[in-house]
């Protein structure tokens, strides 16, 4: 079936324009499933990269992490080692839990998780809660995350309403909810970050006059 879209009319005549059906019909197909499906979390920069900057370091180690349930051999030390191949993975109902405490108050900038929906699917999360307080008992939420199948890093900013950066004794993650309906979670890692304050050490005033030029080298 041809639909007739336009005229074009010329010196040389009248030239008519055409085009399938199917293909308009494909186009507004396509135009309405952009609308309808919520864009997929784009990956974040590799944390090693921030790293390199100086700005920020990773503080995981001196923490004490537990978990609220894992499969064996599927715990915090798949989430610690550095090894994007392997992965926690939870053993028990939702809310699952990572628990991350510190034996002072810290402070902590961003925090850093790796996901892959394209290997875990419906074990990916979808919903994440980030908590910080004192101890369990006064645990506030901060931040909440909808996830659409991501694959990388995610970078979760821990700043307050001054945008500066958090000072707690602990971080909780919880995953509220998984990819597909999916029932136990998989994370594959997770790094915590503070900010390296800059040292004065060093930073003195630069020699611009003669007489401090001729004294800026020891001979």
């Amino acid at each position: 079936m041809k639909l007739k879209l336009g005229v074009h009319r010329s010196l040389a005549g009248e030239v008519n324009v055409w085009t399938d059906i199917s293909q308009v019909q494909s186009a507004l197909s396509k135009a309405l499933t952009e609308m309808t499906t919520p864009n997929k979390t784009p990956p974040g920069a590799d944390p090693k990269q921030l790293e390199r900057t100086g700005t920020v370091r990773e503080i995981g180690s001196q923490a004490v992490w537990s978990l609220s349930s894992c499969k064996p051999g599927f715990g915090v030390d798949q989430l610690r080692d550095d090894n994007l191949e392997t992965y926690w993975q939870s053993d028990g109902s939702q809310p699952h839990l990572v628990n991350i405490q510190f034996r002072r108050k810290t402070t902590v900038k961003t925090l850093c998780i790796y996901a892959d929906y394209k290997s875990d699917e419906s074990y990916t999360p979808s919903k994440i809660s980030v908590r910080v307080g004192n101890n369990f008992h006064n645990l506030q939420e901060i931040r909440q995350l909808e996830l659409v199948e991501p694959s990388g890093w995610i970078h979760v900013p821990l700043t307050d309403t001054h945008k500066k950066p958090i000072r707690t004794f602990m971080i909780q993650i919880a995953v509220l909810a998984n990819h597909q309906n999916g029932r136990d979670t998989h994370m594959r890692q997770i790094k915590v970050y503070t900010p390296v304050e800059e040292s004065s050490i060093g930073k003195f005033p630069r020699c611009t006059t003669i007489d401090f030029m001729m004294y800026r080298s020891i001979r």
